[in-house]
């Protein structure tokens, strides 16, 4: 028996990862702000589990409970596999940080950097004297390596991720039943994101004419094809513990 905790499946790439998975046969736990009828109806029609929940990531005081709901429903004695896929992320505020709301600023660190450590560390918890595969995977960015005017708040949380999937590595080192992780950057993907980026003002963001130009020579990512990528490596033998792994090219 295989489990899949994923987060941001609403739509676009978690939406592909958290189907394909279950057409695999994983039971998938999906975290987002909205349910998804695609996945309950692709649970169904495979005859296997599925469990939607409601929660918004920004409420970071909550997420012990979600965790502490997500592994209740999970038989680990009979389980051989168990995965953490999280993928939920915000780009907003995209503009100079001299003019970022700081609401917003606030909710970028919650969504794409404190809330995943803080479903790692239960997951950990959780999981530490569990005698089964166990990987995680955290979706990262080339922002994370590479500065852009304008998305300070995610170019930062991204580095920061990829930089605490690192030393999660190293504390794993040497464990009984040691956890894989890495951080996997998925390129340009074709989702609402993107949609986002090419509807923002060049004031705000002056890279706008790179993203207008991939969309228009058909060069983005398709979710489903990354999302086959980031199920393969899920199964792989070989996983990359600690590593950054990205992908740029269409198949």
């Amino acid at each position: 028996m295989k489990y899949a905790i994923v987060t941001g499946t609403s739509r676009g790439l978690g939406e592909a990862i958290a189907k394909q998975l279950l057409v695999k046969g994983v039971i998938v736990f999906s975290v987002a702000r909205h349910r998804n009828a695609l996945l309950e109806e692709t649970a169904k029609q495979a005859g296997v589990l599925f469990y939607p929940l409601s929660f918004d990531l920004h409420n970071l005081q909550d997420v012990e409970e979600v965790m502490k709901e997500i592994f209740a429903a999970m038989d680990l004695d009979s389980a051989s596999d168990l995965y953490l896929v999280n993928n939920a992320g915000m780009l907003d505020p995209i503009k100079p940080v001299e003019r970022a709301e700081n609401e917003l600023l606030v909710q970028n660190v919650e969504v794409n950097l404190l809330a995943p450590m803080l479903l790692i560390s239960e997951f950990l918890k959780r999981t530490k004297d569990a005698p089964l595969e166990k990987r995680i995977i955290n979706i990262s960015s080339g922002a994370g390596k590479n500065p852009y005017s304008g998305w300070s708040a995610y170019c930062t949380t991204k580095a920061g991720i990829d930089m605490f999937t690192r030393c999660v590595a190293l504390e794993e080192e040497g464990k009984t039943y040691p956890t894989k992780i890495l951080s996997f950057a998925p390129g340009v993907v074709d989702t609402s994101m993107q949609e986002q980026i090419r509807n923002t003002d060049k004031e705000d963001f002056i890279h706008i004419d790179r993203f207008l130009s991939l969309k228009k020579e058909g060069k983005l990512l398709s979710p489903s094809y990354v999302a086959r990528v980031i199920v393969d490596l899920l199964e792989a033998d070989h996983f990359e513990q600690g590593g950054v792994v990205r992908i740029n090219t269409q198949q």
